[in-house]
């Protein structure tokens, strides 16, 4: 059993004066322990991204860049057809945008995750992740990049040398090859059902999947979503499973 691990979670991910239920993000700040800053193309704007870096710092939280595919209407949750060189530019243009007003409040980047359909096309598409790793090289050879045990963007940034931190979806299905099921939405889940997850793959370094089986799975932080339904609740009663699990919660950085 591990003795202590990171919760990340996605942020910022409203639009002008419009925020996730009821401002999900300042009730779950003093919760996690890392947070990804939507970088505008999927959600997020400039005073959004300057909004949530202030509560960032005010609780001590490690900030990521969270770039997504050009698409507002569909929160980047939708695929879209791109060369690897212009998903790199994307990705770059939103890191660059999320560190620079981060900068304002003090605060460094502490790593990258990308978004949604974006994420699924890194996981398994070599082309973009090989790409995307050495343009990565080279803006920040030392940022950690979030990524699943396992996936193509996994496998590329170890094979390249560039810091990789693997997370685990605890608000998430998983398949039997130990990745999440892709889905627009979860539906509502049950906040006990989701922290005995956690603990579980905390425990025993395992996850349930959907046909019933149990397979192993690697990790160094723990993600619930924001705009999951009940998402305060999913991860208070995962905070408080954890502690009481004896597990501490830190950033992984």
């Amino acid at each position: 059993m591990r003795a202590a691990v990171d919760i990340n979670s996605d942020m910022g991910e409203g639009f002008g004066p419009w925020t996730f239920d009821d401002d999900v993000d300042a009730q779950m700040m003093p919760l996690v322990s890392s947070i990804n800053v939507a970088g505008g193309f999927h959600g997020g704007d400039p005073s959004t991204i300057d909004r949530t870096a202030a509560l960032a710092k005010e609780y001590g939280v490690g900030v990521g860049a969270h770039p997504g595919f050009r698409d507002l209407v569909g929160f980047g949750r939708r695929h879209i057809e791109a060369s690897a060189d212009e998903l790199v530019c994307d990705v770059l243009y939103q890191l660059g945008a999320v560190r620079a007003l981060i900068g304002q409040h003090g605060l460094n980047l502490q790593h990258l995750k990308l978004h949604g359909a974006l994420y699924m096309h890194a996981a398994r598409d070599e082309e973009f992740a090989t790409a995307l790793v050495e343009a990565l090289d080279v803006a920040d050879s030392e940022l950690p990049v979030l990524a699943m045990a396992g996936s193509v963007l996994d496998r590329v940034a170890r094979r390249h040398g560039h810091p990789v931190v693997c997370e685990f979806y605890g608000d998430r299905h998983y398949g039997d090859d130990g990745q999440i099921v892709f889905t627009r939405d979860v539906g509502s889940l049950e906040p006990d059902a989701v922290a005995a997850k956690v603990v579980q793959a905390c425990r025993e370094g395992t996850v349930e999947t959907v046909t019933g089986s149990t397979v192993p799975i690697e990790f160094d932080s723990i993600c619930l979503h924001s705009d999951t339904r009940g998402a305060s609740r999913l991860v208070a009663a995962t905070r408080a499973a954890l502690e009481d699990a004896g597990i501490a919660v830190r950033s992984f950085a």
